[in-house]
This record gives C-alpha cells, sequence and structure tokens, in this order.
C-alpha cells in the first residue's frame, strides 16, 4: 500500500465511523397487529418534504411520509397520500389507513377487474 493511500485511510476511517453516529435515521414506531389471521407489522416514518402549505398534515405526517407494513413474508412501502382525513398510505394496489387504530383500514386491489379485498386487521395487546 502506498504511503498516500494509508494516509487517506487514516483520515477517512474515523470520519466514516463519526458520521455513522452523527446523524442516526429517525427510528419509527412499530405498531403490531393480526390480518387476515396473520401477524402485520406498520411503521410510520415521517417525511421531509419541503413544501410549505400542504393542506393535509393530520396525525403529524406529510405526503413524502411512508409506511411499511411486514404481512405474510412480503415488505410493503407505501406512500402518505393527501387524502383528507387521518393519514392513508397507497401504491395503488395496497391501502391502508389506521383511522381507527384498533380496526385499520387494510385492503389490495385483485384482478385485472380492479376488485378490491379488504383484509380485516386488528390491534394486538
Amino acid at each position: 500500500m502506498t504511503p498516500l493511500l494509508s494516509l487517506l485511510l487514516a483520515l477517512l476511517l474515523p470520519l466514516i465511523g463519526w458520521l455513522s453516529t452523527a446523524a442516526p435515521a429517525a427510528a419509527a414506531t412499530a405498531e403490531h397487529y393480526r390480518c387476515g389471521g396473520d401477524p402485520l407489522v406498520a411503521e410510520v416514518h415521517a417525511g421531509a418534504v419541503d413544501a410549505p402549505g400542504i393542506p393535509n398534515s393530520t396525525g403529524g405526517t406529510v405526503p413524502g411520509a411512508f409506511i411499511v407494513l411486514q404481512w405474510r413474508g412480503v415488505t410493503l412501502q407505501l406512500p402518505r397520500t393527501n387524502n383528507a382525513g387521518s393519514p392513508s398510505y397507497t401504491d395503488g394496489r395496497w391501502w391502508w389507513q389506521a383511522e381507527d387504530p384498533q380496526h385499520p383500514d387494510f385492503a389490495q386491489r385483485t384482478g385485472w377487474n380492479g376488485s378490491i379485498e379488504h383484509i380485516s386487521c386488528e390491534a394486538e395487546a
């Protein structure tokens, strides 16, 4: 290894270690549910949006926020909608809204005709 490369590594390694602890990612709170008979974990992540005057920031989230759902071996990341009312999340196929935190609305669009399958959910104690 050349002396210049050794010096560069000696300077960069502590900086990389410091950066990884200086700005940790915001932790999301995980909520646990039973949906369609199976466990589901939901984590809401607040998004950073620079647009002032966004009309719906109910529930402390704004468009740019997202939810991560883990269910039946699948992980879904659904972006926050700008629908009025409590926060809802969709990617066009899957939809989540916890207006009633004990019984959130969870649904998916199925088939080519766009029919909706509603999946019964309840909070776990």
